[in-house]
């Protein structure tokens, strides 16, 4: 931002000189010293850094980060098919297929993850079979695997909220687009798929975006169903070496590089699908700073020209 100088130019025109943000610096140099003390305490602390670093490859944990990835995906693709599904149902004008969608958003948002996840695995107490008719059973303890009860677990609970963010992105497309392309005879489920839904989707992409990054970090909770994921596998270690901190620094090394390598795939896709918007996707940081630096040359610059045409 600029402001009006009480000088002027030979021409006769106000000097235009940059603001002082003098907040902004207190701030910044109050946050650099809050950092630095963080870093300070970590690096002056007991944590042997060598052993964090041997541990940051090892099969166990890269195993372990796999299985992660794995569930997180899956339990993902699970909870956007439940929740497409069930958000056209709460839209739906038939009051029963409305009412089960609110039950299901109702019973799976109102309980805690850790929760179901213990009555997916334990399914065996109350079905101690599962089959179809005519074609025979199986046990459900041999069915219900921690792997297959970790997925329904998080993917159920996922779409319901899934369920809620579809619904909102549906619901804020124009009613005009829909009674313009029945105007022109075009079929319900057809209208939902090729006029709605791209619209719905600049909604939609962002919440989904940053539910799959708490989907990721929510998946450790999978441990509690002896499910060999991330941060089951940095325990099974310091279990025996004794070394909690180190092991607990390398999960969330890799966390962090999971959901940052997830961050830049999820803005190009808003950036896809904000294409032809008034209102682009969110600048990155990177995109910030680049803009911060080349605004304050572009004052100077100014300025330097004003200082010579005074000369």
């Amino acid at each position: 931002m600029v402001q009006t100088s009480p000088e002027t130019t030979l021409r006769g025109e106000p000097e235009m000189v940059a603001l002082r943000h003098y907040g902004r610096w207190i701030y910044g140099a109050i946050a650099l010293v809050v950092l630095g003390y963080i870093v300070w305490l970590f690096g002056h602390s007991s944590i042997d850094w060598r052993t964090v670093r041997s541990f940051l490859t090892i099969g166990v944990i890269l195993k372990g980060l796999g299985n992660t990835v794995l569930i997180s995906v899956v339990s993902m693709v699970l909870g956007v098919v439940l929740g497409i599904v069930f958000a056209l149902m709460r839209l739906s004008e038939n009051p029963v297929t409305r009412a089960i969608s609110w039950l299901y958003v109702w019973l799976f948002r109102g309980t805690p993850v850790y929760l179901q996840l213990l009555m997916w695995f334990n399914l065996a107490i109350i079905l101690p079979r599962i089959g179809l008719p005519g074609l025979g059973s199986v046990p459900t303890v041999s069915l219900i695997t921690p792997f297959v009860a970790a997925v329904l677990g998080l993917g159920v609970n996922e779409g319901a909220y899934i369920a809620e963010i579809v619904r909102a992105g549906i619901s804020s497309v124009a009613p005009g687009q829909r009674e313009a392309a029945m105007a022109i005879g075009m079929r319900p489920m057809r209208i939902m798929r090729r006029i709605v839904l791209p619209q719905a989707m600049r909604v939609v992409v962002p919440p989904l975006g940053n539910d799959f990054v708490n989907l990721l970090k929510t998946s450790a909770l999978a441990s509690a169903i002896s499910y060999s994921e991330l941060l089951n596998s940095a325990q099974q270690i310091y279990f025996i070496n004794s070394k909690v901190m180190e092991l607990l620094i390398v999960a969330a090394v890799w966390y962090l590089v999971v959901v940052s390598v997830f961050s830049v795939a999820q803005y190009f896709v808003e950036r896809r699908f904000n294409r032809g918007s008034t209102h682009g996707s969110s600048p990155t940081l990177a995109e910030t700073v680049w803009k911060a630096m080349t605004s304050t040359r572009r004052t100077r610059r100014g300025n330097r020209r004003t200082g010579d045409a005074h000369g």
